[in-house]
């Protein structure tokens, strides 16, 4: 016959069962710590199809159906990947999902990284948390014009990173389907607004808060510039500094010939880390 041990804890003179209790009670612990974080994951991924797949309702209700299920099928939603953002923005990402936001104003996808996120309006903490945000005044992505998109540097544009000249942006919005480039990255100060000044062609201008991994508020903004593929816009002259924290980001000084955005004095959306 099979002997059964149960290891003994003796305190004070009394013979207590304890280890094997404890390691029961650990164990379970384990096993809901795991099924939480799971439950929290999957809540996330299922709002983030939520948001795409109410932009491809509303797609579809303004007459361009056949070009949703396009675009659908040449760029499949990718998963939402979180490895790289802090622990505070995961939790206020979770805690933005409780909020409706309703069909977003466009989709944006940047393969190079895997990015793939709705464009919700207006850039207050809980749209940032949610997704990225078009900064007021801006118009909408794929519209003529230079389009604001901000996000936070340790949530969705985490990512910006690793972009580089020559890589590619994808827009979907309710009026089209644009494929932009990136022309160049830039290292700017929260007053150089010109980076958002008028366009006469589609550009995208991506903003997000420089040093990426800085603790507290970070100093200084990191811009990624991109044109449309169909008729861009020609490269700017910058002045630019010595100081070159890689080999494809320039940082430089706003030029003192340029018109600041009116109504607007800093890129203060992203204050907050």
């Amino acid at each position: 016959m099979k002997s059964l041990y149960r290891p003994v804890v003796t305190i004070r003179g009394h013979k207590v069962a304890g280890l094997d209790v404890i390691e029961r009670c650990l164990v379970s612990l384990g096993v809901l710590l795991l099924a939480l974080a799971g439950s929290a994951k999957l809540t996330g991924e299922v709002q983030k199809k939520r948001d795409l797949a109410r932009f491809d309702e509303a797609f579809a209700a303004a007459g361009a159906s056949s070009a949703a299920d396009e675009t659908r099928s040449e760029s499949p939603a990718r998963s939402l990947d979180t490895s790289l953002w802090s622990p505070e923005r995961i939790r206020a990402y979770e805690e933005s999902l409780r909020k409706d936001f309703g069909a977003p104003l466009a989709v944006l996808s940047i393969p190079k990284i895997g990015l793939e996120v709705a464009v919700l309006p207006g850039t207050d903490d809980l749209t940032l948390n949610r997704g990225v945000g078009l900064i007021e005044g801006t118009p909408r992505p794929g519209e003529t014009g230079n389009s604001g998109i901000a996000g936070h540097r340790d949530g969705f544009f985490r990512g910006l990173k690793d972009v580089v000249a020559g890589d590619v942006i994808e827009v979907r919005s309710l009026s089209a389907r644009r494929s932009f480039v990136v022309e160049s990255i830039r290292i700017v100060r929260p007053e150089d607004v010109w980076v958002l000044e008028p366009t006469s062609s589609p550009v995208l201008t991506l903003v997000t808060c420089y040093p990426f991994y800085f603790i507290g508020s970070a100093p200084q903004r990191y811009i990624v510039r991109a044109v449309s593929r169909d008729g861009g816009i020609p490269n700017e002259s910058a002045q630019t500094t010595p100081e070159t924290p890689s080999a494809h980001v320039r940082k430089e000084a706003a030029p003192l010939e340029r018109n600041a955005v009116p109504a607007r004095s800093r890129l203060d959306p992203l204050s907050q880390p």
